[in-house]
């Protein structure tokens, strides 16, 4: 088979679960790992044979000091032997394609892009559009790139609004697989016995994904019906302000934090819910979603949707179908959206169903690892570098 050398710079971190699936279900392609670190190996296991963990140059500590301190630039850019052996792992691969996660990393490697012997592809998920990189080095990426891919429509607009030509871009929507996020083996009772309503939202706890906004969401829809739950199934920096939120709103006896999770712990989570909160916001710094993958998990398995018109959401949610969408930021109405969906059991049946068919129809696992796969036999057909501009028709 042909072999496509993908780089992720972490290998792969918990919250990947859709890149090592995206890179384990190719059939007509072989996916060869390129890192600079291998994580969470037990949960992400690969052949070491077909893995590369690429040397970091020895001084990266005092030159990342110079480039913040000194130079004000966040990111370090590779040094020649950093490229040079990037290239060489390529060559060794005998890879066709090179496929680098994500945009922001594509830019640290402009060097790799503009020297690669082979067509490269470059996905892009989100923040990675323009948050903390310069726009001239971006263009500069659509350049050299032979595709550009994006899970979103929406991504896809602001990718050609950045200045990527639209001939290059190629929608690949997260796959999900339908089998393992499935519906619970018993339906759900509804109501539940005791108003006893059971409220997810499965993340990094960063501010786009809106968990303050749930918080307090849930904490006016616990007015109505005190025996509510609400589960936050993560980690990250907003951990401590959640927690002290839920404590000020008087509700921390009915918010649970079991932190990251297997995927077959959050699947039971999920499977014994009612309703998936996923109200994300853009922060100040215009980071904005595509598609969130626990989103569409949590559809898959036949959960309603209380999320917001943000991003790539309402090409997975259509509101009053699969659920609601508000104004981000806007908890009150997000309660509101709750109640009356509690209030109507045989609705919140009806969106559940609507939801998993949404995901069948536009996200199922199978379906888009082929769209994927095409991306690599329309990239192929560019057999050099030069030649990029055919795939742009």
């Amino acid at each position: 088979m042909p072999v496509v050398a993908s780089y992720c710079a972490d290998f792969l971190k918990a919250d990947m679960q859709h890149i090592y699936r995206q890179l384990s279900d190719l059939s007509r392609w072989e996916a060869r790992v390129m890192t600079h670190r291998r994580d969470q190996a037990e949960l992400f296991p690969w052949p070491e044979k077909k893995l590369r963990v690429l040397p970091k140059s020895v001084w990266r500590w005092p030159r990342r000091l110079w480039h913040r301190s000194v130079m004000g630039r966040p990111h370090l850019p590779p040094t020649l032997g950093e490229v040079k052996e990037f290239l060489y792992q390529v060559r060794r691969f005998e890879a066709q394609v090179l496929h680098i996660y994500f945009g922001h990393q594509a830019v640290r490697w402009l060097g790799v892009l503009q020297t690669c012997p082979v067509p490269v592809v470059v996905s892009f998920h989100g923040a990675d559009v323009g948050v903390g990189v310069e726009r001239a080095a971006l263009r500069e990426v659509f350049r050299h790139a032979a595709l550009v891919l994006a899970r979103s429509e929406a991504l896809l607009e602001d990718l050609e609004a950045a200045g990527c030509p639209r001939g290059k871009l190629r929608l690949q929507r997260t796959g999900v697989p339908l089998e393992f996020w499935s519906p619970p083996a018993v339906p759900r009772l509804l109501p539940p016995a005791e108003e006893g309503w059971r409220f997810v939202q499965a993340c990094r706890f960063v501010e786009k994904k809106g968990l303050m906004t749930t918080v307090r969401a849930f904490a006016e829809i616990s007015r109505s019906f005190p025996g509510a739950e609400l589960i936050l199934i993560g980690d990250g920096p907003l951990a401590s302000s959640l927690q002290a939120l839920a404590r000020s709103l008087g509700v921390a006896d009915r918010v649970q934090f079991p932190g990251f999770l297997a995927p077959e712990a959050v699947r039971d989570i999920l499977q014994s819910a009612h309703v998936f909160f996923h109200p994300s916001e853009t922060p100040p710094d215009g980071n904005r979603e595509g598609v969130p993958n626990s989103l569409l998990e949590a559809m898959a398995t036949g959960l309603p949707v209380l999320a917001t018109r943000h991003g790539g959401i309402p090409e997975a949610v259509t509101d009053g179908v699969s659920g609601y969408l508000v104004a981000e930021r806007d908890a009150q109405a997000l309660a509101a959206a709750a109640l009356a969906l509690l209030r109507e059991p045989a609705q919140l049946a009806a969106m559940g169903s609507a939801a998993r068919s949404a995901v069948m129809s536009t996200f199922e696992r199978r379906a888009q690892t082929a769209v994927l796969e095409a991306c690599y036999d329309e990239a192929a057909a560019c057999s050099s570098q030069s030649n990029t501009a055919s795939c742009t028709t």
